[in-house]
């Protein structure tokens, strides 16, 4: 067992109440900034070898099935186009969540709300619209990483990005906006932490609990590898807009080699009550672990005493052996139609979410991550259920589902109320454009095994084309408050270019789901109160102008073209160098012209832009 050093207890540097969203002006999406670390691949601590492995290595999971039609998943329900690369940048980031009446994705630098039915009820809008008069870094920047959450115990949103106002030095911040009500174009108390004085907060992640706001991130001070960290936001006081505290641990001097973890994200009941949230990270061997494994933190954060909170590794599982080294740490690695250019598989790290459940006698995790399943470069999808009941947490199923010579890959998986596991991917080959595909199983059938076939959300029918092979950086498949309908968001190419990519919604339902497989938690959570508390710092009046984006797009060339609208620091794979330095998370590219309403070498995705 190993702890983290002592935490770091830090307060809001501000906070407000919003006006009602549906009364801020959208801010235009605009172009990013450039970004001059282009295809820098920055590895998590130990996590890049060179070694592309055992040549005869084959997933002992595999799943073959050399006829998926003679099982048909259920067609999506609902299937509507999300947001598209309005402010011309790469990767997309998907990722969005669901609440009774609302779907609400933010795709990097611009978020959406829509009906359940598809409808564009706001935006697109620059992410900093949500700050807008907050004043600061939050209002002033739009630098991506973005995540959407439903507080379900509360029936709230919850959205965050990060903030990177003097990149590359610091400080470093993270926005968080919680809205006063089940309404996300209402109002919003929006925060600003200051999350260090030096070291960059990438890829944040976040998982709702009943007693915080849980974030995990991949740290970088400068160009080098700063450690893994993880935060616990003051949930409570931000559902009343209070000022509110943050719980940091840097988790650098416990093992540097930590990385790609996520936090547990909640889904129908809560857990037993003071229950840590748990954090996950995988780990090949080749990272230096053995055997290959999955590693499970207790984050327990004690807000009447935080500097008691603790951070302390639970449990080491073994898994069945895998191998993470996908085209030996190159992004250029997942075949395309039409083209020699491939795409990146992020095998360094486990995808977005890991969604916790409470059934009364067990408790359940689910998580996924890509992997190579025959010494080919074949991406598959290995997933997992992890069941607790009561004396601590074990693999129940594991398996890798790979059906076919088609590279699946991109994945997020999610449980339903009865017990079935939906997963939802990117699917490619040298045959085919990139796809956006689900899969399931039932509660009851055979352990380790997708059983229902696979689905379609839409065929792409273009290729990604941009030098930089970025894609992802990761999608969401979010459950429905109705406890069954699976809702997933991904990317994909309606026509070949360097980056003109778009993002579909889309939900299903698996059979049987409706009936409990156990008997459900009896606690009932209370959500808190919606009374508005008035802002802690006077609004200021934004100071962004809107600029829309070009509807001109740039081919790639040798030469650097200054970008030709209000710079946006990016967050992922850079392009040209230009003057100004940006945060390695985003590329910016060409935006498309129609915005449309409604490793194995990890790296630390964010941004490129592309001149």
């Amino acid at each position: 067992m190993q702890e983290s050093t002592g935490p770091q207890v830090v307060s809001s540097s501000q906070n407000d109440l919003s006006q009602p969203l549906s009364a801020i002006p959208p801010i235009s999406p605009e172009q990013a900034r450039p970004d001059p670390d282009l295809n820098e691949l920055r590895p998590l601590g130990a996590r890049i070898t060179g070694d592309a492995g055992p040549k005869d290595f084959v997933d002992p999971l595999f799943q073959e099935d050399s006829d998926l039609s003679l099982v048909n998943i259920a067609a999506p329900i609902q299937n509507f186009e999300g947001v598209n690369n309005v402010n011309g940048v790469l990767p997309p980031d998907t990722n969005g969540d669901v609440g009774p009446n609302h779907y609400m994705q933010w795709v990097n630098l611009s978020f959406a709300i829509y009906s359940k039915t598809g409808a564009l009820l706001y935006g697109p809008a620059a992410g900093n619209t949500l700050w807008s008069g907050f004043g600061g870094a939050c209002q002033t920047t739009n630098d991506g990483d973005p995540i959407v959450q439903y507080d379900h115990l509360a029936d709230r949103w919850m959205v965050s990005q990060f903030a990177l106002p003097n990149y590359p030095s610091g400080p470093f911040y993270q926005c968080i906006a919680v809205s006063q009500t089940g309404d996300p174009t209402g109002a919003w108390y929006r925060y600003q932490f200051q999350i260090s004085a030096t070291k960059l907060n990438d890829y944040p992640h976040f998982g709702v609990w009943p007693d915080g706001y849980y974030m995990s991130i991949n740290q970088f001070a400068g160009n080098s590898w700063g450690g893994a960290g993880a935060v616990a936001f003051e949930r409570d006081k931000m559902l009343q807009g209070l000022p509110a505290q943050m719980v940091y641990f840097d988790l650098y001097g416990v093992d540097p080699n930590l990385g790609g973890m996520l936090p547990a994200d909640l889904d129908g009941p809560a857990p037993a009550a003071g229950s840590p949230n748990i954090f996950a990270q995988m780990d090949d061997n080749a990272y230096g672990y053995s055997p290959d494994q999955l590693q499970l933190w207790n984050f327990h954060v004690d807000w009447a005493n935080p500097s008691a909170s603790t951070f302390t590794q639970a449990k080491v599982l073994p898994t069945a052996a895998f191998d993470a080294n996908m085209c030996s740490g190159s992004r250029n690695c997942i075949q395309q139609q039409g083209t020699t250019r491939r795409l990146d598989a992020i095998a360094d790290r486990l995808m977005y979410r890991l969604q916790y459940r409470n059934f009364g006698s067990y408790q359940t995790l689910v998580l996924n991550h890509t992997v190579d399943v025959n010494s080919t470069d074949r991406a598959g999808l290995r997933w997992y259920e992890l069941r607790d009941s009561g004396s601590g947490w074990n693999i129940y199923q594991q398996g890798t589902f790979s059906p076919d010579a088609t590279r699946r890959w991109m994945g997020s998986v999610a449980m339903d109320s009865s017990g079935n596991i939906g997963m939802g991917y990117s699917a490619s080959s040298s045959t085919m454009y990139p796809a956006i595909r689900y899969t399931g199983r039932l509660a009851g059938d055979a352990l380790g095994q997708m059983t229902q076939g696979e689905g379609t959300i839409i065929n792409g029918t273009g290729a990604q084309t941009h030098t930089a092979s970025r894609w992802g950086d990761y999608s969401s498949l979010s459950v429905d408050p109705d406890g069954c309908t699976f809702w997933f968001t991904s990317e994909y190419v309606q026509t070949t270019g360097t980056s003109p990519w778009r993002t579909r919604i889309g939900s299903f339902v698996l059979p049987g789901c409706g009936s409990s497989p156990t008997p459900t938690a009896t606690n009932t959570p209370v959500p808190p109160t919606n009374t508005p508390v008035p802002p802690t710092n006077t609004p200021v009046p934004p100071t962004n102008t809107p600029v829309p984006p070009t509807n001109t797009p740039v081919p790639p060339t040798n030469t650097p073209v200054p970008p030709t609208n209000t710079p946006v620091p990016p967050t992922n794979t850079p392009v040209p160098p230009t003057n100004t330095p940006v945060p390695p998370t985003n590329t910016p590219v060409p935006p498309t012209n129609t915005p449309v309403p409604p490793t194995n070498t990890p790296v630390p995705p964010t941004n490129t832009p592309v001149p």
